[in-house]
Formats: C-alpha cells, structure tokens, sequence
C-alpha cells in the first residue's frame, strides 16, 4: 500500500486512490453475470461516461504493476489474478507479451 500510495504521488498519469478505485471497478465488473459481461464489451455501456471505465482502469492497473517492485508487483498479481479469471476471456497482460 505504502508503494502504490507512493507512486500516486509521483506518476503523472494517477492520482491518490486511483488505483483502488480501478481494481474496485475491476471487481465490480467481472463479477457481473457473463451476460452482462457479454452486452457490455460487444455494444459498451453508456453509463461508463460517468463512473468509469472497468477496462481503462485494468489496463491503468498494468500501469501500476510496471512501476512497482517486483515483489510488489507480484502481490498485487496475485489478487487481481483472482478477478481476472472471472473474465470472460483471459486478460492479456502486459508482461506476457514479451
């Protein structure tokens, strides 16, 4: 936490509790019922415009996890590895593309 909070402060690109926030709405997401899941990523959903974006903010959690430590960054895998084999199909993360 004491990394993550660090990096907040430092990182243009965050602000204090974003990352909280996009692993919340991470979550939130992909436990959805997968037909919700499916209507979302096929049509999208108009009402993201004002709470955000579930897959913007994975994908500014991969952000995350490139500027911490590894072994923090390890710790945080492992908790949203949980969420991400909830997902529809696998999320193609950052670091397997070599």
């Amino acid at each position: 936490m004491a990394e993550i909070a660090r990096l907040e402060d430092t990182r243009s690109y965050l602000q204090p509790g974003d990352t909280a926030l996009a692993l919340g709405r991470w979550k939130q997401y992909v436990r959805s019922p997968k037909q919700q899941l499916w209507d979302e990523c096929e049509w999208g959903n108009v009402h993201w415009y004002c709470c955000g974006n579930p897959l913007e903010g994975r994908t500014l959690l991969d952000r995350v996890l490139l500027a911490m430590t590894p072994r923090n960054a390890r710790e945080l895998r492992a908790v949203l590895g949980k969420y991400d084999a909830l997902w529809i199909t696998p999320y193609p993360h950052l670091a397997d593309r070599g």
